[in-house]
């Protein structure tokens, strides 16, 4: 696990306010706690924080004498076919270094895994920004006044006294709807570097490209060829995730996705000799937390802990657990950005601390549903056909509540439904399928399933990466392997349904490794917390900050809203406003007050 963060200033002296850039590198602590690295020039500064592994950054020459300095965080999974083609041993660092001498700016289309590369070239005076092609691994920048800035977390940036938190109208949409502006990160004038892209910042300007996406094409395999090449698909992946130093310990809910990874990495770990793999799941507590009573996620993680002979561990969660104001601040510090799932975002914090005592490194499930079209949204027609993003139309009652509580006249001008429209118009434009694809449900079906991947994903791998790096554990996502995205896209529909279940595919091909129960099991979402009295907590806490003389998201809140506390209290705030509704506001107030972010709208 590992973070980069840097400073490119084309009129200032970089390296005479080295403190400044290691300040920077410095807020990326979680990321990597053995150790951090800086390398200074008159125009740039590059960061490094890691845990283990090699010593970054890394500097050479280009034909001419001129330096390059490179620094990346993540994992590179083809380094042994780079070796080879570069003729080069040596560190990742330096095989990089080689394919930037060698490739330039195309590096990025030679380099495989998850990452985020910074290079620095001096005879061209510019910087190199490289995202993994699903975008796994974040990476943000910030154009300022004579340069930019970039880390791997928005802290990074914010670090530097050049650059003023605030948030605009578009940041503001993005926090409070979820049909995010690709790009966009929240605080106005910072973005993301898109993923499969590259950003190149010199002198004369800054400029995106994509050297990735997925493309609508012809699925030529049989069933039976399309079942085999899964099954070898997700071997590779889980092989190649998997370390001797870092055996991942994996996050088991006894569903179908953490179940075939946990029995892929058993098999691995028994053919490498490395002994029983370790798994770990959540027993909620709370009545009503879970499934239907004998359904309860923990029962199945147990059978599959027991197949696979996994050493395997438990740990209990109750609403009082996640009501604890420590922990919620470290899931804002971690985000960097308010949330509106304050219940699962702080059970998951719990949970991979708990992973952190057994294993650095993890394995989980996410986007098995999204790859393989698990979800009621991305299979079930109804929601298919509904024109927006189906995640966010399925989900929308248990959004409600934002029109009593914010401000008519700040809704009026955010607009979230039209935001939302634009959005889903922008992302299907992107994919094309309606004008590639003569079957008109079999396009909107390979329209949803590119929502899933480029936009629901992102919203997955955010979770993951920050609560995970915070608990200081590397999660890793076989399921988001490039490989095995771009072979199941393509996949006709009629073919990843073949039996008329969720998930055929998937099943089919992982026949033979896991029990009936598991395999025939039908998915169940990830319990969210149902007791009373947390929504009640809620409720007084966020009646307090509408009130406070100090409140500083007072200008967003409804006058009448306001009224009704002042009259009733808590109770005003019980009428069709949801959990959702109270995690937001009361994470902004937190997030303008603890960034000291300025409102710009």
């Amino acid at each position: 696990m590992s973070g980069i963060a840097g400073w490119v200033d084309f009129t200032r002296d970089v390296a005479a306010e080295r403190a400044v850039a290691a300040a920077m590198t410095d807020t990326l602590a979680g990321r990597g706690q053995d150790g951090a690295g800086l390398w200074c020039a008159p125009r740039v500064a590059l960061g490094h924080r890691r845990s283990g592994g090699e010593h970054l950054p890394v500097s050479g020459t280009d034909s001419t004498g001129a330096q390059i300095a490179a620094t990346y965080a993540g994992d590179i999974h083809n380094l042994p076919e780079l070796r080879v083609r570069l003729g080069l041993g040596g560190s990742v660092g330096d095989v990089l270094l080689r394919a930037y001498q060698v490739w330039g700016p195309d590096l990025a289309r030679h380099v495989h895994g998850t990452y985020a590369i910074a290079v620095w070239d001096a005879r061209r005076e510019e910087l190199l920004l490289v995202r993994d092609r699903m975008g796994v691994k974040p990476l943000f920048y910030a154009e300022i006044a004579s340069g930019v800035l970039f880390g791997s977390e928005p802290k990074a940036i914010l670090a530097h006294p050049d650059f003023q938190p605030a948030v605009d109208a578009t940041g503001l949409r993005d926090i409070l709807s979820v049909a995010r502006v690709p790009g966009q990160a929240f605080f106005s004038g910072m973005r993301e570097v898109l993923p499969g892209g590259t950003v190149r910042i010199g002198r004369s300007g800054t400029s995106e490209q994509r050297y990735w996406q997925l493309r609508v094409g012809e699925h030529p395999d049989s069933l039976d060829k399309t079942i085999e090449t899964v099954r070898d698909l997700l071997e590779v992946c889980v092989a190649q995730h998997m370390s001797a130093d870092q055996v991942p310990i994996s996050l088991l809910s006894g569903g179908l996705d953490s179940s075939s990874l946990t029995a892929l990495a058993a098999k691995v770990a028994a053919d490498r000799g490395w002994g029983a793999v370790r798994s770990l799941a959540v027993n909620d507590q709370d009545p009503g937390a879970g499934a239907a009573d004998g359904n309860e996620d923990h029962i199945y993680a147990r059978v599959m802990a027991d197949h696979v002979g996994a050493d395997h561990s438990e740990i209990s969660l109750s609403g009082l657990d996640l009501l604890d104001p420590r922990l919620r601040a470290e899931v804002l510090a971690a985000y960097d950005v308010p949330i509106n799932k304050g219940d699962q975002y702080a059970s998951l914090r719990l949970l991979f601390g708990v992973a952190r005592e057994h294993a650095a490194v993890a394995f989980s499930g996410e986007l098995g549903d999204d790859v393989f079209g698990g979800y009621n949204w991305n299979r079930l027609p109804e929601w298919i056909a509904t024109g927006t993003f189906p995640w966010v139309e399925e989900g929308r009652p248990r959004f409600t509540g934002y029109d009593t509580l914010f401000d008519p006249g700040l809704l009026t001008e955010l607009d979230l439904r039209g935001h939302e429209r634009d959005r889903h118009a922008a992302a299907v434009a992107e994919i094309g399928a309606s004008a590639a694809i003569d079957d008109p449900a079999e396009a909107r079906y390979r329209e949803v399933t590119y929502l899933a991947l480029t936009r629901h994903a992102r919203v997955l791998f955010d979770r993951l990466d920050r609560l995970g790096t915070s608990a200081g554990l590397d999660i890793r996502v076989p399921f988001a392997d490039p490989r095995l995205v771009e072979y199941t896209f393509n996949i006709p529909w009629a073919m990843k349904k073949f039996d008329g279940r969720e998930k055929s595919l998937l099943r089919a091909a992982m026949n033979g490794l896991l029990p009936d129960s598991i395999s025939l099991r039908v998915k169940t979402p990830y319990p969210n917390l149902r007791a009373g009295a947390y929504d009640q907590v809620l409720r007084e806490r966020l009646a307090g900050v509408v009130l406070a003389p100090d409140s500083l998201i007072a200008p967003l809140i409804s006058s009448s809203l306001k009224d009704s506390v002042r009259a009733r209290g808590a109770d005003a705030l019980a009428d069709g406003v949801s959990r959702a509704a109270l995690e937001t506001a009361l994470q902004l107030e937190s997030w303008l007050r603890g960034y000291g972010v300025r409102l710009a709208i």
